[in-house]
């Protein structure tokens, strides 16, 4: 039995047999973790029975009702734990039920299926059967009734499934049929792109209805029902594609193919029942692993070339973990990187983060795009997260469109080793749900927490996968290929800002001399929040998501502008009507640090935004969120020399800039005066409306594998630049090409206007 799990002492199985086994669901032998605390009906309690019954007479009952139920009626299931019956151990005649006796207790059974214990001995009595028997064939029949029942159920689930189908199918044929009511051509997209809304929205819905149908199906057959294919598929080639992924994608790799099929978050259900034991035993042995991989050197992590990272070796990982989750498919690459780093925040509070899929997500809201928890196997036990198991998806980013996200289905395990140590470990369940469109799979990843004095933790982190990683674009792929883009060294980097991010909120000491510092506890608070929610809007909106559908404007080089076009309606955060967003990733000669400094800076902010008309911008307030000075949140004012109106002429703009070693994001937002001034009063901020901009600047990896974005001889960077533009505020109305090309041209005039500044720079 595997080891490692703490089972809460109320969910342990009560029955226990002599030779020491745990009784429980079905015959599997493999641990649980959580067992209803009644049988369910229509199971056999052989261990009850085995209280006053020798087991050479339940053996006999056994054939005698056999071969009895094949006389009458069918037997399909054992009995269930009713109290047993006295009887003395004499040996009887082996026979048959007659069909008397067999129609006799079919009546009874219509009218009072569980009989009591006199109703039985009365029975046995006129038909001359011992209680027991008359006990045995009750329960049997209970069972055969009751599995009718099921398959009946079963049927009507499948019918109602087939029908769901077929109205997606139709759906499907009117998206890829659509004209042009004018004039009978393929409609663009203007004309079609919220009638095209709607129907996503439909499918949406329907898929929704056939996932719980296919849970309530896979709960009665005992296995999953198989995964339908996105409903959304893409639209066939027209003036503006519009195709999920379609981001010059490398010959023989189809974009619907790599980005279309593979919507894990939508298309896996929880795990059956069937699949828990060996969910369980999956995990411990992955725990195991990488308490090793964190804490063994060489032969298994070798130095790297430069000196300053680990390098994983393949063969010695095979021969030192021969298990795990069975060998690398053809095609993948292995990326395992290990990456250690003291962060400014207790231990526990780092548990509860990783073990909180919305916590998580949000402090790694520039890595994760996507996550869900489908079930929770274990809640841990004493009041904590130590032995706690979670079966989650999540879907894995890099800021940028021209990089595919990863999606993955896995376990996650929580486990204290030690006072003040703990691990949390992730490992892929793909071996459950196989399917070819997973194109990444996690090898046991995760941290080893270990407590520091003064509220520190000291974090290990291992991040191990394999990948297909064919659809990264060119410009990408050194950087994704280093480990940079994925890898632990991200992972760390991001918690370590994170860490400091969340201590500043709790921060009471503030300097009270500095102008523009805001001192209100209460209106800090409120101002990060509303920065922490401007971030994470833009993260998520910037990606390769496969819940995105991205459209190429332009060409095929690495400057085209892509666009996409959400309908924001009844959301506080965010203004009403046709949301436009457009984004592009170009590469810079110029190293991350420079490019970071150049657009977060007021001073020179006016080179590069269009939107500010030249005006003068000012720095009303900022709080500082991080050791680097890079990190903070600002308030800044625009005057527009133009205007000759100034009560029309100031515009605010909330900015939060951050950076660590491996990325660096400067991302603003027009707001309300009015709503601003209740923010920074302390009032709430989900109710101020929100469309974020930004930049996201990453190393181009091809320098040195140690060089970071805050050093000077770091190379190239990779610049994403996104903009949202509300383009009408009545939800309803159609989107023109006029408006696209508007933003086409804002982009285009943004990213020639950061290019020439930063090249006189470098001059």
């Amino acid at each position: 039995m595997p080891t490692g799990v703490m089972i809460p002492a109320r969910n342990m199985p009560s029955t226990i047999g002599r030779n020491g086994t745990v009784g429980g669901l079905g015959s599997s032998s493999g641990l649980t973790l959580s067992q209803p605390t009644n049988m369910m009906e229509g199971q056999l309690h052989p261990l009850d029975m085995a209280q006053n019954t020798s087991e050479s007479e339940i053996a006999r009952l056994r054939e005698e009702e056999f071969d009895s139920t094949k006389s009458g009626s069918e037997n399909h299931e054992g009995a269930s734990g009713d109290d047993q019956e006295q009887r003395p151990n004499k040996k009887k005649r082996y026979h048959r039920h007659t069909q008397h006796q067999i129609q006799e207790m079919e009546a009874f059974f219509k009218e009072c299926p569980h009989p009591d214990d006199k109703q039985r001995k009365e029975l046995s009595r006129e038909l001359g059967l011992e209680p027991l028997q008359v006990k045995f064939w009750f329960q049997n029949k209970r069972t055969q009734m009751k599995t009718q029942h099921e398959r009946h159920e079963n049927t009507q689930l499948r019918t109602e499934n087939e029908k769901l189908r077929a109205d997606n199918m139709r759906y499907r044929e009117a998206l890829s049929n659509a004209s042009c009511p004018n004039c009978g051509g393929p409609t663009a997209i203007g004309e079609m792109s919220f009638d095209e809304h709607h129907l996503r929205l439909e499918n949406a819905r329907l898929r929704e209805e056939i996932d719980r149908i296919s849970a309530i199906a896979a709960k009665y057959v005992g296995k999953p029902v198989v995964n339908y294919p996105l409903l959304s598929p893409p639209v066939p080639s027209r003036p503006l594609e519009l195709a999920v992924g379609n981001f010059g994608a490398q010959p023989g790799i189809g974009g619907g193919e790599m980005y279309g099929a593979a919507d894990l978050l939508r298309s896996i259900s929880a795990p059956t029942e069937a699949d828990k034991p060996m969910i369980i035993e999956l995990a411990v042995a992955a725990m195991e692993e990488l308490i090793r991989m964190a804490q063994m050197g060489e032969p298994l992590w070798m130095t790297s070339l430069d000196g300053t990272a680990a390098v994983l070796n393949e063969d010695e990982y095979v021969r030192t973990f021969p298990r795990g989750i069975g060998p690398k498919p053809a095609g993948f690459k292995c990326e395992a990187s290990r990456e250690t780093a003291v962060v400014i925040m207790n231990h526990i509070s780092l548990v509860e983060i990783l073990m909180d899929v919305n916590q998580w997500s949000t402090v790694f809201s520039g890595i994760v795009s996507r996550a869900m928890t489908l079930e929770v196997l274990s809640t841990g036990v004493a009041g904590n997260y130590n032995g706690a198991l979670q079966v989650m998806t999540a879907e894995f980013q890099v800021p940028s469109p021209l990089v595919p996200t990863r999606e993955s289905y896995y376990v996650r395990y929580c486990k204290q080793h030690g006072e003040g140590t703990w691990a949390v470990v992730d490992v892929s369940l793909d071996n459950l749900r196989p399917s070819p469109a997973v194109r990444c799979r996690r090898r046991p990843s995760g941290c080893l927490i270990q407590e520091m004095p003064n509220g520190y933790s000291k974090v290990t982190w291992v991040e191990h996968v394999e990948v297909d990683d064919r659809g990264v674009h060119n410009l990408y792929k050194q950087l994704v290929s280093t480990g940079n883009a994925f890898g632990a060294k991200r992972w760390v980097a991001t918690l370590d800002r994170q860490c400091e991010r969340l201590a500043s909120v709790m921060a009471t000491n503030i300097p009270t001399g500095e102008v523009g510092v805001i001192t209100n506890q209460d209106g800090r608070k409120s101002m990060l929040k509303l920065a922490e929610r401007m971030v994470i809007s833009f993260c998520a909106g910037v990606s390769a998501s496969t819940a995105h559908t991205w459209t190429t404007l332009s060409g095929t080089g690495a400057d085209d502008v892509r666009v996409m076009t959400r309908k924001s309606v009844d959301d506080p955060g965010r203004p009403p009507g046709i949301v436009l967003s457009a984004a592009t990733s170009f590469w810079l000669p110029v190293p991350p640090k420079r490019v970071f400094d150049f657009l977060r800076d007021e001073n020179t902010r006016s080179e590069w935004d269009i939107l500010s008309n030249g005006g003068v911008v000012q720095e009303m307030a900022h709080i500082a969120n991080g050791r680097d000075t890079g990190n903070c949140v600002s308030l800044l004012r625009v005057n527009c020399l133009q205007s000759a109106n100034s009560s029309q002429s100031n515009m605010l703009i909330l900015q939060e800039s951050c950076t660590d070693p491996t990325a660096s994001f400067v991302i603003y937002a027009p707001v309300d005066i009015v709503a601003m001034n209740v923010v920074l009063n302390g009032g709430d901020p989900d109710y101020v409306a929100l469309l974020p901009s930004g930049f996201a600047i990453l190393p181009d990896g091809t320098s040195l594998h140690g060089a970071n974005i805050g050093e000077a001889a770091s190379g190239g960077s990779l610049l994403t630049v996104a903009f949202q533009i509300l383009v009408d505020s009545v939800p309803t109305a159609k989107l023109s090409l006029g408006s696209v090309a508007t933003v086409n041209n804002l982009i285009a005039c943004t990213v020639e206007r950061i290019k020439a500044s930063l090249s006189c720079e470098s001059a």
